[in-house]
């Protein structure tokens, strides 16, 4: 299963590398045209510091900020102040940056533009409220436990901020804004996007307060009040260009197995229910769907969720990999992955999972039952022991994930070379 394995790393380093926002950054800056008067930039997110970086190569800029995850940044970038804040739950720093990020536009006028560079991961990392920390924190973490879709914790997230739905984008006025998304949202919805700082909402209170109920959040009346408040109904300084998008990883990870001789199929690049019961959908498809004459890989893109009910350590990428185990227990020729384009799959150093037709029995023999390690949501733990963690690093870009369900026909020679060079698909 060792191929298997390879193969694997070379379809996730391969759509990894096509994701990073480099090229899509400069091509999206073709259609700036700043002011007459001063050009800030403010780049929020996982990806941050890389699409500041690329934005700094194609245009001239009066300083600025870079905000992103705790190990992101690569290092200083002329001009631009860098902070790092905390993913996926907001803490002071997320606080303090973007109190900072205000500052930064306040005393801009008619004339003067503002460079907004987004990315997944804004929603904790670009953080300011009324509420106290603690309390904002809270909310947070009841909102990431409940099994609540990306969707419905950033409604609630976004009524309580004061730089979310549009609430930044509002703050920047008079001066132009020109956004530039690297989109983690299923459907590219910019409202969506880091909870939309710079987009008008397009959810309405009587929606949020759903959530609220659906889930049973614990919310003070400070907290309810603050989601009655009115986001802005229009922003017409704001030109948002969405740069790159899950399904582009599905489609370059589709080209990457058809060239190491698979037959792929991308299943969908909306994937999110939870996360266990996604990775044992796939694997079941991929037992469906495998003949014994041909090679097979399954794609699906997405944020699945987990629902925490253990205090174990894992990721929704480790998780759905995981469940996938038992499945395809015994079953010669078969393997699953799952990472997170942006290097880190919770709160852990890894990306996400391996596992193939020998992991279950690999466990076993140790003593671990995968569904209890899942009712603990401890898929990290077990991954180590099995060697089918991912770990890639911090990668610079953030769209989403991807997960793999690979066959191979027992005793089919490989390819001697791939129709692609390796260095083209190298992180």
């Amino acid at each position: 299963m060792a191929e298997l394995r390879r193969h694997a790393e070379r379809i996730y380093t391969g759509a990894i590398r096509r994701a990073l926002p480099d090229v899509a950054v400069k091509e999206a800056l073709k259609g700036f045209r700043p002011g007459p008067g001063r050009t800030r930039i403010i780049a929020v997110g996982k990806a941050a510091w890389r699409m500041a970086s690329a934005a700094l190569g194609a245009i001239e800029a009066d300083g600025g900020l870079v905000v992103t995850k705790y190990g992101h940044s690569q290092g200083p970038l002329p001009g631009v102040e860098i902070l790092e804040a905390g993913h996926p739950v907001a803490d002071a720093a997320s606080f303090a940056a973007s109190e900072r990020a205000l500052e930064l536009v306040r005393d801009l006028g008619e004339g003067d533009s503002v460079l907004f560079l987004l990315s997944g991961g804004g929603s904790a990392l670009f953080e300011s409220s009324d509420l106290p920390l603690e309390e904002f924190r809270d909310i947070n973490r009841q909102l990431l436990a409940c099994g609540a879709d990306i969707q419905e914790v950033n409604r609630v997230r976004k009524r309580l901020s004061n730089v979310k739905g549009g609430r930044f984008g509002e703050a920047c006025a008079p001066a132009r804004v020109f956004s530039v998304v690297l989109s983690d949202v299923l459907g590219d919805r910019l409202d969506m996007i880091a909870s939309g700082p710079a987009a008008v909402d397009a959810s309405t209170l009587e929606e949020t307060l759903a959530v609220a109920g659906k889930y049973g959040l614990k919310l003070s009346s400070q907290a309810m009040a603050l989601l009655a408040r009115p986001l802005p109904a229009a922003l017409p300084h704001v030109e948002s260009h969405v740069c790159g998008s899950v399904s582009q990883l599905c489609q370059t990870a589709a080209e990457i197995c058809r060239g190491l001789g698979y037959e792929s199929r991308v299943l969908t690049d909306r994937a999110s229910g939870e996360a266990r019961e996604t990775g044992e959908a796939l694997a079941r498809a991929l037992l469906r769907e495998r003949r014994a004459e041909r090679p097979l890989a399954l794609i699906l893109g997405g944020e699945t969720v987990v629902k925490l009910t253990g205090q174990g350590k894992g990721g929704r990428n480790q998780e759905l990999a995981l469940a996938a185990a038992p499945i395809l227990a015994g079953m010669e020729g078969t393997a699953l992955f799952s990472v997170g384009s942006d290097g880190t799959d919770g709160p852990t150093d890894a990306a996400g999972g391996f596992v193939d037709s020998g992991t279950w029995a690999l466990l076993r023999e140790q003593g671990i039952e995968v569904p209890a390690v899942l009712a603990e949501n401890d898929s990290y733990h077990a991954l180590e022991r099995a060697g089918g963690l991912i770990v890639t690093g911090p990668t610079g870009t953030n769209v989403n994930d991807l997960s793999v369900a690979l066959y191979w026909p027992p005793g089919m020679p490989q390819n001697e070379e791939p129709v692609f060079t390796t260095a083209e698909y190298r992180l």
